[in-house]
């Protein structure tokens, strides 16, 4: 438990940008229209893009007195976020994404709910919006349980303490203490973050009240590496935190060892071969139905495509990357913890 003293605490925001030319300004104007009373800046950590990243970057900076840019040359996540909260001096650190838009009152909400409730870092709902019919479909698997296995983050309907949130909003000494982000995890840094600061005694805060949009993958073959890598930096985390892995996170990697099986049996000739691949396929049917919005053309049919992208990718990346995550990475953050 932190305590965040009365006051109007100075606030930075950080946000890492690679390739964002298409959604970067909309993540600023977000950052600059809070609500809240007290100095908010922000600092954007530039990869090398092949867009116009850089340059946005650099015209909203000089356009607004409290944006700057630092560069970040490995244009990792993590590498980023370290490089913008190395840049900042706010008492609460802001973590922002590019493809996401914070609600006005988001700022003034978490650190009101930090000062509640003496949480090092304080999140909220991560509420996929899609502009195209495959990013709706994708929103509406994120949305489903089936999709997602009911991460907290992505259900809503509880606050309370939990495991993880998205994004966050931290107290810096916390933060701090425990060693900002971890540049190993180009992926799932979130989760091993908040892992070490539950271990450190402190509390991470979902606030269902808060609600942020984010813009998911636009195509399959986006989507279908954004979880592949999900898969993989998981089997890392269990690798090196064996107690942080969740039941709902192995059934997509049981998934695709039941599916391989499966043809193994067909190529014996064994019946039994076809149980697990039509059990799958009614129970991916019965879930698009639930989770489409009629009122939208198509989204069932996309959705029978996306519920198995999202599966087949998280589980087969978990899988090809476990022997090398249980035999030559365990113990390489112990210097982190």
């Amino acid at each position: 438990m932190v305590s965040v003293p009365d006051g109007n605490l100075t606030v930075s925001a950080v946000l890492p940008a690679l390739n964002a030319a298409n959604t970067l300004e909309a993540a600023v104007d977000a950052v600059l229209a809070q609500t809240y009373d007290g100095p908010v800046d922000l600092t954007i950590a530039v990869g090398p893009s092949t867009d116009a990243t850089a340059a946005l970057a650099a015209r909203l900076a000089a356009a607004h007195a409290q944006v700057s840019v630092v560069h970040n040359p490995t244009g990792t996540t993590p590498n980023g976020l370290n490089a913008a909260i190395g840049a900042s001096s706010g008492a609460v650190i802001v973590r922002v994404d590019a493809q996401c838009v914070l609600p006005p009152e988001y700022v003034a909400h978490a650190v009101a709910t930090m000062r509640e409730t003496g949480a090092a870092n304080v999140g909220g709902i991560q509420h996929a919006v899609g502009t195209s019919k495959f990013q709706q479909a994708v929103a509406a698997a994120l949305m489903s349980p089936f999709g997602q296995g009911g991460a907290s983050f992505r259900s809503g309907g509880y606050s309370g303490p939990t495991d993880t949130v998205y994004l966050g909003v931290f107290d810096r000494a916390a933060l701090e203490s425990v060693g900002n982000f971890n540049p190993t995890y180009i992926r799932n840094q979130d989760y091993e973050l908040n892992w070490r600061l539950r271990e450190a005694g402190h509390t991470v805060w979902l606030d269902s009240d808060l609600s942020v949009d984010y813009s998911p993958r636009r195509t399959v073959r986006s989507l279908a590496s954004q979880y592949w890598q999900y898969g993989r930096w998981k089997a890392r985390m269990l690798s090196e935190y064996p107690g942080s892995t969740r039941p709902r996170q192995l059934v997509a990697p049981v998934l695709v060892v039941a599916l391989v099986g499966s043809v193994v049996l067909l190529i014996a000739g064994s019946w039994l071969g076809v149980v697990v691949p039509i059990a799958y396929v009614i129970a991916v049917a019965g879930a698009a139905f639930v989770a489409a919005d009629r009122r939208v053309g198509g989204l069932w049919l996309r959705l029978l495509a996306v519920f198995p992208t999202m599966h087949l990718a998280w589980g087969s990346g978990f899988l090809a990357s476990v022997p090398g995550a249980l035999f030559g990475r365990r113990g390489s953050s112990g210097r982190r913890r």
